[in-house]
């Protein structure tokens, strides 16, 4: 039979998490690619689409959760055209984005937006998703705060409880920030202010995306 575990085991365990789950949190609520795209398809769709967005960006968040704890940084560092293809990738799809958007802005009410045409649930999904994925440094990000906050072997249980937090502290984020962004003062104050709202918005995520594929 496999032994209890005993009580300062259990206490390291959860100091751990705790540790995790507060510098992520932390991390999150820096406005980034996923708060934008959050963002931007709670206010033009309904709350059910938001949703299939945050769950993309979930999904993404537990992709790059687990891949730091599974040793991406050794890939990359034994691999530095991987790392760089993948930077210049996502810098390329966030100035896409971006311009769009930004372009978009100056066409009036009809213009064909990234994200003013309704979307599908897995059109929405696959944005969010595409747009956390895009950036492969939440894996180097997430493989520095494993490096800080593990044990020297951590357990695949640890490892895999790690990521779960991650996943959850962003479905609990983006999903409040979904929810509250699709009531009916939000849609109106957005409808006022839209167009500058989506020229902020594209100059925000040009501004990611060159910053991804130029720093070193």
């Amino acid at each position: 039979m496999t032994p209890w575990p005993n009580a300062a085991a259990m206490h390291q365990t959860a100091t751990v998490l705790l540790s995790i789950a507060a510098i992520w949190f932390a991390a999150t609520l820096v406005p980034g690619p996923d708060f934008l795209v959050t963002t931007r398809v709670a206010v033009t769709n309904d709350r059910a689409v938001g949703i299939r967005t945050v769950l993309g960006v979930a999904c993404g968040t537990c992709v790059w959760g687990l891949a730091g704890f599974f040793g991406i940084h050794a890939l990359f560092a034994a691999a530095p055209w991987l790392y760089l293809a993948l930077k210049l990738g996502g810098g390329a799809y966030l100035l896409y984005l971006g311009a769009r958007l930004f372009v978009g802005s100056f066409h009036g009410r009809t213009a064909r937006t990234p994200h003013l045409r309704p979307l599908s649930a897995g059109s929405a999904f696959r944005l969010g998703l595409i747009t956390n994925l895009a950036n492969p440094k939440a894996a180097l990000f997430t493989a520095s705060l494993f490096a800080a906050t593990l044990p020297p072997h951590p357990t695949i249980a640890l490892g895999l409880g790690a990521a779960a937090i991650m996943t959850t502290i962003a479905l609990t984020w983006y999903g409040t920030l979904a929810c509250a962004l699709t009531t009916r003062p939000a849609a109106s104050a957005f409808t006022r202010l839209r167009h500058w709202i989506d020229r902020l918005g594209g100059l925000a995520f040009m501004g990611f995306g060159a910053t991804l594929a130029l720093e070193r």
